[in-house]
């Protein structure tokens, strides 16, 4: 079992160091990556529709990780009992951020694509920090060769556009894109809500493409037991996780905020249940603007979740393992 660091080593507090995720090692050859959990950028935001700023999202999701980074073996959850992310046991890598084309959104989608197809080829899960909403459309194409998933979907609108002024990979795009991919068997889209999200015809389009789509009041509703059991069980997830899904008291930090979302405990408890009940194979973490957000609050929410699914996932896949 890993012990903590406090006794041994650098104290290596957050502001000291090198700022990659959780402190974790880097590795910028992409062929050689040896790890369970890889870390990608995606810092693009010429998708959004409002106000841009995502682009220096995964700079300060990896800044605001640093927090959760020392002086630990693990990460100790007295509630659960169990220390999460043993460093004996799992292994991260951050294989820093795709190269982003400015103006060209078709070349720097599949600058992000190659790097989650080698996160993939190496065996290791995918986590990408946005960037704009757009990029969920080349992360999940890279899984074209993997087995099918169903895509779990935390956000305050739709995205479900299929086409704007000829515009087709925006951030409006993005679940319309993923609907058209053969190795996408469904959606469970939650957190949805009415003003700016979408038309009638794009609500029957995800519908008819097998979307289960839930609004935060029917989250509340339906608790979490209730929402986990209208989703596939055992079968693998890719969940995409927009910021503004979460209500803009706590996440002020995004382009297009959205009063009425989600508390953090609300997603964080959903996510614990699906690691249960299936296997969570990528994620994406998207639409975090620092420059909307003075105090950093909604980039620690990002880094803290992550760190927080991320234990979830191992501890889970230990123990189906035996």
């Amino acid at each position: 079992m890993s012990e903590h660091g406090y006794e041994k080593g650098r104290l290596n507090l957050p502001f000291v160091g090198h700022c990659t995720f959780g402190k974790q090692p880097i590795c910028l050859e992409w062929d050689k990556i040896e790890a369970d959990v890889a870390i990608l950028g995606a810092p693009f935001d010429m998708g959004t529709q409002y106000r841009a700023g995502a682009r220096f999202g995964p700079r300060s999701i990896r800044e605001a990780s640093t927090l959760f980074s020392f002086g630990h073996g693990g990460a100790y959850d007295f509630e659960d009992d169990i220390t999460y992310l043993p460093v004996d046991k799992v292994r991260m890598v951050d294989i820093g951020d795709a190269d982003i084309i400015h103006t060209d959104t078709i070349n720097s989608h599949a600058n992000i694509e190659t790097g989650v197809r080698a996160i993939l080829k190496a065996g290791a899960l995918p986590v990408v920090l946005g960037g704009d909403h757009s990029v969920h459309i080349p992360c999940i194409r890279a899984f074209d060769d993997q087995p099918p998933v169903h895509i779990i979907h935390i956000d305050a609108h739709l995205d479900f556009v299929d086409e704007r002024h000829g515009v087709r990979y925006g951030h409006g795009n993005p679940l319309r894109r993923a609907s058209e991919m053969s190795h996408v068997t469904g959606f469970t889209q939650m957190g949805i809500w009415n003003v700016s999200s979408s038309n009638r015809e794009d609500y029957q389009a995800a519908r008819d493409a097998g979307s289960d789509i839930l609004s935060v009041r029917d989250v509340r509703r339906l608790g979490t037991e209730g929402v986990l059991a209208r989703i596939p069980e055992g079968v693998r997830y890719y969940a995409t996780v927009d910021v503004d899904g979460f209500d803009p008291s706590i996440a002020p930090g995004t382009g297009t905020p959205s009063h009425g979302g989600f508390l953090y405990y609300e997603v964080l408890e959903l996510f614990q249940g699906l690691a249960k009940r299936g296997d969570i194979v990528g994620i994406d973490f998207v639409e975090v603007a620092p420059d909307y957000d003075q105090s950093g609050s909604t980039a620690f929410l990002a880094a803290q979740f992550l760190m927080n699914v991320l234990g979830f996932i191992f501890h889970e896949r230990d123990q189906r393992a035996g």
